[in-house]
C-alpha cells in the first residue's frame, strides 16, 4: 500500500484529524506559559497519567494489526506470533540495560524516542497533502531529526534542571547514583552545543524543502510546525509538554494512520466521520492495552526502588514505554517500508 499522492490524497476528515488537535491544544497552553504562567508540578504529569489509556499507551498496541493490513492480509496466528515473539525479546533485551546500566539505557531511551517521534511526524509531512516538498532520502532524514529533536532536545536547552530531575528519577529506580554519569549533558556547554546544532538542523531543513517545492502547502505546514514545535517546548515546562505532545501529536498522528489502513474506518474519515474510526480503533488497541497494564505491573514489583510519588511511578511508566517502544519503531518502521514512505 503506497502513501498518499496527488492523485489518492488523505480525506480532509483524516487531516483534521491529524493535524488541528495538536495545533490547538499546544498553541493555548504555550500561550499562558509564554507570559509568565505557572503550573504546580503535580498537574504538570496529569497528561502523562492520562496517556495511559487515552491515546499514548493504546496507540501502539495494534502494532499485530499494521502489516497485514497494509498488505489487505487478514490477522492470522504467524503475525500475532511475529509480533508477540519482537515485543517479548526486543522489550526484554532493553530491560536488562536499565537493570545493569539505568543511565546508558535512558541516554538510548532518548535517542530512540527522538528517532521515533521523529518518524511518527514524516508520514503526514508525505502522505497528507497533495505534493510533498520532501523529495529525496535525505530531506526526509533530516525532516525526522528535526521533528524528533523538539520534543527531545529543546527541553535539554530550555529547561535543564527539569530535565535532570526527569532523568534522574527514571535512572534512580535503579541505581541512584547513576545520574552523576548524564550529569555533563546538562552544562551550559552542552547545552550551547545542542542548541547550536539544532539551530543548524532547523535552518538546512527548511532551505533544503524551500529550495525542492517552496510555497507548497506541505512546506508552509512544515515551517508553522516547526515554528510551532520549537516554541512550544522551549516555554512549556518539559513534563506538561511532554505529556501533551505523546497524546494530542504523535499519538493521534499514529492513530490516524492506522484508521486510513483498515477499509472500514477509511470509509468513515472518506465520509467526514472521525468518532467511527476512533471507536474501532479504541476496540482494537483495548485487548493488549490491557495487557499493557498487567506487564506495568510486573515491572512495578521488579525494580530495586518501589516508586511511591507521583514523579517515581510516572518515571517507572516511561521506563515501561521505553521497553515497548524499542519493538514498537521496528515495526512502524516495517510499516514505513510497506508504504513507500521512503522511496522518495
Amino acid at each position: 500500500m503506497a502513501v498518499a499522492t496527488a492523485e489518492n490524497s488523505a480525506p480532509p476528515a483524516a487531516r483534521r484529524l491529524t493535524l488541528y488537535p495538536g495545533w490547538v491544544v499546544l498553541a493555548a497552553v504555550a500561550l499562558p506559559f509564554a507570559l509568565g504562567a505557572e503550573m504546580s508540578l503535580a498537574y504538570q504529569y496529569l497528561p502523562l497519567v492520562a496517556s495511559v489509556l487515552l491515546l499514548g499507551l493504546p496507540h501502539g498496541a495494534v502494532d499485530h494489526l499494521l502489516l497485514p493490513r497494509a498488505r489487505g492480509e487478514a490477522l492470522s496466528a504467524r503475525w500475532l506470533a511475529l509480533v508477540g515473539l519482537v515485543y517479548l525479546v526486543v522489550g526484554l533485551l532493553y530491560l536488562v540495560v536499565w537493570f545493569l546500566s539505568p543511565a546508558l539505557a535512558f541516554a538510548l531511551f532518548i535517542l530512540l524516542t527522538l528517532a521515533h517521534w521523529g518518524q511518527g511526524d514524516l508520514y503526514p509531512l508525505v502522505a497528507l497533502h497533495e505534493t510533498t516538498h520532501l523529495r529525496t532520502t535525505t530531506d526526509r532524514a533530516l525532516a525526522v531529526l528535526v521533528r524528533g529533536s523538539m520534543p527531545m532536545l529543546v527541553p535539554l536547552v530550555a529547561f535543564p534542571a527539569e530535565y535532570a530531575f526527569v532523568a534522574g528519577t527514571l535512572v534512580g529506580l535503579f541505581d541512584p547514583a547513576a545520574a552523576e554519569a548524564l550529569a555533563p549533558a546538562f552544562t551550559p556547554e552542552a547545552r550551547l552545543l545542542v542548541a547550536g546544532v539544532l539551530v543548524t538542523l532547523v535552518l538546512s531543513h527548511l532551505v533544503s524543502g524551500y529550495r525542492r517545492a517552496g510555497g507548497t502547502r506541505a512546506w508552509r505546514v512544515d515551517v508553522g510546525e516547526t515554528a510551532g514545535l520549537l516554541a512550544f517546548f522551549s516555554v512549556v515546562p518539559p513534563v506538561l509538554a511532554v505529556g501533551l505532545y505523546f497524546c494530542l501529536w504523535h499519538s493521534l498522528r499514529h492513530i490516524t494512520r492506522v484508521a486510513l489502513l483498515d477499509p472500514e474506518s477509511s470509509r468513515s474519515l472518506s465520509a467526514g466521520l472521525t468518532r467511527p474510526a476512533l471507536s474501532r480503533f479504541a476496540r482494537d488497541a483495548a485487548p493488549l492495552t490491557a495487557l499493557s497494564l498487567v506487564l506495568f505491573l510486573a515491572l512495578y514489583a521488579l525494580v530495586p526502588a518501589t516508586p511511591v510519588t507521583t514523579p517515581e511511578l510516572v518515571a517507572l511508566y516511561l521506563v515501561f514505554i521505553a521497553a515497548l517502544t524499542a519493538p514498537h519503531v521496528l515495526f512502524v518502521t516495517w510499516l514505513d517500508r510497506e508504504q513507500g514512505l521512503w522511496s522518495g
